[in-house]
């Protein structure tokens, strides 16, 4: 189905209200959905769950699984009490709602939920009237939930069911069928839409109406077979046009702030930069790319074949453990909390952290200071944005990072690009190069300079008013667009998370 791709424009996102910005309960939330080891001491560990194959004789005698070899089902998130004992983890220890939603409509008639968006899974799933009655409010949060007798364009789907499960024990199942879904200006006809049937308590207290993933459709959990995600729908309906099947996503602190695009790039977020990109490794199905090197203080730490990957569904930073170590190094006071599982440092020495860059590819961004400085705990210390991804060897830039840049998903070049946003209330330097890159991230190299701007939407017209004066400048004249890389890309040990050219009719709009 073609759109009229003059009507594409940005999706607006909603705060959640009830997301808590709470470093332990966010921590948490991050360790249950990528099954991690913590590094840092602290009340919470995650454990191999032993089950019992049971002796088949026994079994079909007794229907209980009894002798036999005993084998790992999984991994568990638990809690050590007072007394040191290890127990369950209470749902309410956990941050499972995500900062922003958005309202995507589905079926015909429109039927508007309120999504999560997570470029960390694959799956589009909605709270539905397949629910129970007790979990289709649970909590005191009223869902609005997708009814899909009432829509004329709903097929259901025989036969497919679907499966999300956390390391903390949430769970959500249910089956499938497909529809259509508008959003950001767009249709998107036959997309499958996954009902939720059974949710635990974790998700159905929840406030948004479900997930919509921005992942690649390898991690997508439907059985037996895969489904496409709305992006890959969007590519291969031609929705979306051919040099800009992406989708970017600026992420604020308030409503105005924050929104996506899908096929095309705000000009007016771009501002004058030329976004920096990098190959992206999507072979465990996320936006997986190279982040070898930092600096804390202009000190440049080496980090020889590092990835990270971009996870909107991850609100702290979470980075090796060396790399935290030279960050709070440079705090007085610093130090890991064991209550919190984490690094804390003095609240008075908020105002004066020290400058962090990450390297996407081959440039650095700068992190903002304010997102570090995440949650002040009322006790003399905050609690840092910034903290161990303990197992695992792989970073998670989630949105402590993406609030510092204009991000930009490019799915049909599978390639991430960002350009630096000022940092709010102060200066902030553009994004660098990395000295002595190896290049082959194909980014357009900006020059380094002062910022000037705060970190404020980008509203009105194509004059890039909102990305400021400290956005990444183009090394040499033109305003022409970074092409499209070519070649591989790390192949360090992963994780997976488990659980047609057109014109645009709109000035803010840029194509690739």
């Amino acid at each position: 189905m073609t759109n009229d791709l003059s009507q594409l424009k940005r999706t607006k996102l909603i705060v959640n209200p009830k997301h808590q910005r709470n470093g332990l309960k966010n921590y948490l939330g991050a360790l249950s959905r990528f099954k991690f080891s913590p590094t840092v001491e602290g009340p919470y560990a995650m454990v191999a769950q032993m089950h019992q194959r049971g002796n088949a004789a026994i079994f079909q005698k007794t229907g209980k699984s009894v002798g036999g070899k005993m084998h790992v089902g999984g991994h568990v998130l638990t809690k050590k009490d007072a007394s040191g004992q290890t127990g369950e983890v209470p749902a309410t220890d956990v941050e499972q709602n995500s900062e922003y939603l958005c309202p995507v409509q589905i079926g015909t008639p429109a039927q508007t939920l309120t999504l999560d968006f997570d470029t960390g899974s694959a799956d589009l799933w909605v709270f539905s009237t397949e629910l129970p009655a007790a979990d289709q409010n649970s909590g005191g949060t009223k869902h609005t939930l997708f009814d899909p007798s009432k829509s004329s364009t709903w097929k259901a789907q025989s036969g497919s069911t679907w499966n999300i499960s956390y390391g903390d024990g949430s769970s959500a199942s249910g089956d499938v069928g497909t529809d259509t879904i508008s959003l950001s200006g767009l249709t998107v006809t036959n997309q499958a839409i996954e009902l939720a049937k059974v949710l635990s308590s974790e998700f159905a207290s929840g406030q948004g109406d479900g997930l919509l993933g921005l992942a690649f459709g390898s991690i997508n959990t439907v059985q037996p077979t895969q489904v496409a995600t709305p992006v890959e729908n969007m590519i291969s309906q031609q929705d979306i046009p051919q040099n800009a099947e992406l989708f970017t996503a600026w992420l604020g602190d308030t409503t105005d702030s924050s929104f996506y695009t899908f096929g095309f790039i705000d000009q007016t977020a771009l501002g004058s930069a030329t976004p920096a990109y990098t190959a992206i490794d999507n072979s465990q199905g996320f936006w997986q790319f190279p982040s070898a090197t930092a600096t804390v203080n202009g000190k440049a730490i080496q980090r020889s074949g590092n990835t990270s990957i971009a996870d909107t569904g991850t609100t702290l930073c979470l980075v090796d453990d060396a790399l935290c170590q030279a960050f709070y190094g440079q705090i007085q006071g610093a130090k890991q909390d064991q209550s919190q599982q984490g690094w804390v440092f003095p609240t008075s020495a908020a105002s004066s952290l020290p400058t962090l860059q990450l390297a996407i590819g081959d440039t650095y961004f700068a992190v903002n200071p304010a997102d570090i400085a995440f949650q002040d705990l009322g006790n003399g210390t905050t609690y840092g944005g910034l903290q161990s991804r303990g197992s695992m060897t792989m970073d998670i830039y989630g949105d402590v990072f993406l609030r510092s840049v204009y991000a930009i998903f490019d799915q049909g070049n599978t390639r991430f690009g960002c350009v630096q946003r000022a940092a709010s209330g102060s200066s902030t330097s553009n994004g660098t190069p990395v000295s002595g890159g190896s290049g082959s991230s194909g980014s357009t190299q900006p020059t380094t300079g002062g910022g000037s701007g705060a970190n404020q939407p980008p509203t009105g017209g194509s004059s890039g008013s909102g990305a400021g004066s400290g956005s990444n400048q183009p090394a040499s004249g033109g305003s022409g667009s970074t092409q499209p890389t070519t070649g591989g890309s790390s192949g360090s040990e992963q994780h997976r998370k488990h659980h047609h050219h057109h014109k645009h009719g709109d000035s803010n709009k840029q194509e690739l």
